[in-house]
């Protein structure tokens, strides 16, 4: 069973593993009342990856390590800033499924064999603080790295690593690193061994052209575009694993990715050419689709659960948290399977192909190489038109199914919109962004409607099934009845903040 950590370290060069008397003393820093001597161990680690390195790419490394106290496979897995992700398993000959799952959407379920072999001697020592407590481990590292893909070429360098301590305030390596620096300790130049190791080892050269680079203009339309392509690209690739591992709010935030996505393609057909996205963008509906019930049923389990808990205990007639929790089970299994077995599947490894081709080969149209800002002006104000179209329609309607569908249809126009002005912002500058937010306080009001809708089907199929046995149908009754008078609410609210959005002013201030 592989097991989760997480490491926050920083990389600094060191001259030399031999002769630490460049080493300042650390005593005093920050709390740090004592730096302990570990002694020196030796590890030795073989990185895997595929022909490609599609693991490097992602900014994540697969390894299999002897030596230490956490000999075994480790997959590493980017986090934000100092922190990174490592997923354990024990040690063996083969690569443990859950970490080949978990590898997934980088490798595409391409063959995985050695990259680089990288062998280490590591000096430890440990900043103490009060009362012995650990507050980071400081290790200067003797490397010397080979690939089986680059010949005989061989690297070597010295390294140290400050690594925080599990519970330790991350305040502490500002500290040191400010007394490293004062010392002339500098950053190391690479985020990690492997990366060093691909770069002097000649392992990493590039085994295709980049020809994405060649094709893609500087500061125009298309590369605008595409950078935010890609920015959700990147976004649906790292949550894959969390999803996997049902880590909290993945599941919403990869499908929000998908959507991104969509609409960006949608939007932005100028630019990339349709008869390639739209295949794309029909795959990343399927997947939203499945990931979906899952999210929607997180979505409606906490209205429902908030719901109960805001009565009082008088009003709360028969089991019906009981009846509660049973729903959510029976519900919440099927949705994560489905979820699972989207992402198990033929179907989607096939989608993660099409948005690597897609990022590395765009499809783009003659309009790609203008200068952005008539491109994106134009593209937010057609999907702007489609959303006033859906508005002007719903609140036309008298509340009811109609209404209700109406204004569904308004919400998916206002976040296509939205996402519309997200690659526009940095050539139309804070109008993009102004209405962008404007729009989002729409889609809020139209989002809120639109969970009453839902929550009030499942209270009336809650509802019959406590009927049919018997149990009080009060409780049910009366949240039908609030989440009733929610939707009136937001159907009164929406007219006032649909006419501050729709301010001629606010689409004038786009033009470039």
């Amino acid at each position: 069973m592989a097991k989760s950590t997480r490491e926050t370290e920083r990389k600094y060069e060191a001259p030399s593993a031999d002769d630490t008397s460049w080493l300042p003393d650390l005593t005093g820093v920050d709390g740090i009342r004592s730096v302990v001597e570990q002694g020196v161990e030796d590890l030795d680690a073989v990185y895997f990856d595929t022909d490609d390195l599609r693991l490097a790419a992602g900014s994540a490394a697969l390894r299999r390590r002897s030596g230490g106290s956490d000999a075994g496979w480790h997959l590493k897995l980017p986090g934000s800033g100092d922190t990174r992700e490592e997923v354990q398993a024990p040690p063996g000959d083969e690569l443990p499924d859950e970490l080949r799952e978990l590898a997934l959407s980088r490798t595409r379920d391409a063959e995985l064999g050695p990259v680089v072999r990288i062998r280490s001697r590591r000096d430890t020592r440990l900043l103490l603080g009060a009362d012995d407590t650990a507050l980071a481990a400081l290790t200067v590292d003797a490397v010397r790295a080979d690939s089986p893909l680059a010949g005989t070429t061989r690297a070597a360098w010295t390294e140290m690593e400050v690594e925080l301590a599990e519970g330790a305030d991350p305040s502490v390596l500002d500290a040191v690193d400010k007394a490293l620096r004062k010392k002339g300790v500098d950053p190391a130049r690479h985020p990690s061994k492997l990366a060093r190791a691909l770069e002097e080892t000649a392992a990493g050269a590039p085994r295709v052209p980049d020809a994405r680079a060649e094709r893609v203009k500087p500061d125009s339309a298309g590369e605008h575009v595409l950078a935010q392509v890609e920015k959700q690209v990147h976004a649906l690739v790292d949550l894959d694993p969390a999803v996997r591992r049902n880590l909290p709010d993945s599941v919403h935030r990869m499908r929000v990715a998908c959507r991104r996505l969509r609409s960006l393609l949608r939007s932005y057909r100028s630019v990339l050419d349709r008869d390639v996205t739209d295949p794309v963008r029909a795959e990343l509906k399927w997947l939203g689709g499945e990931l979906g019930a899952e999210r929607d049923h997180e979505v409606l389990l906490e209205r429902l659960d908030s719901g109960i808990k805001a009565l009082p205990r008088e009003l709360v007639l028969g089991p019906v948290r009981a009846r509660l929790r049973v729903w959510h089970v029976t519900e919440s299994s099927a949705a994560r399977q489905r979820s699972l077995d989207a992402l198990g599947s033929p179907r989607y490894l096939a989608l993660l192909d099409s948005l690597a081709t897609l990022t590395a080969q765009p499809p783009l149209r003659r309009k790609a190489a203008r200068k952005p800002g008539k491109v994106m002006t134009k593209a937010v104000a057609k999907e702007y038109d489609r959303l006033a179209g859906r508005m002007t329609h719903a609140l036309a309607l008298p509340p009811g199914k109609d209404a209700d569908r109406a204004l569904h249809q308004a919400r998916k126009a206002a976040k296509k919109t939205r996402y519309a002005t997200e690659p526009a912002r940095a050539s139309l500058g804070k109008p993009a962004k102004r209405l962008g937010k404007r729009i989002k306080a729409v889609q809020q009001v139209l989002g809120d409607h639109q969970d009453s809708v839902v929550a009030r089907d499942t209270l009336r199929e809650l509802a019959l099934a406590a009927h049919a046995t018997g149990e009080p149908g009060f409780t049910w009754g009366l949240l039908y009845g609030r989440e009733q008078a929610v939707a009136r609410e937001r159907e009164r609210e929406l007219p006032a903040v649909w006419e501050d959005t729709s301010e001629p002013r606010r689409r004038k201030a786009l033009k470039p």
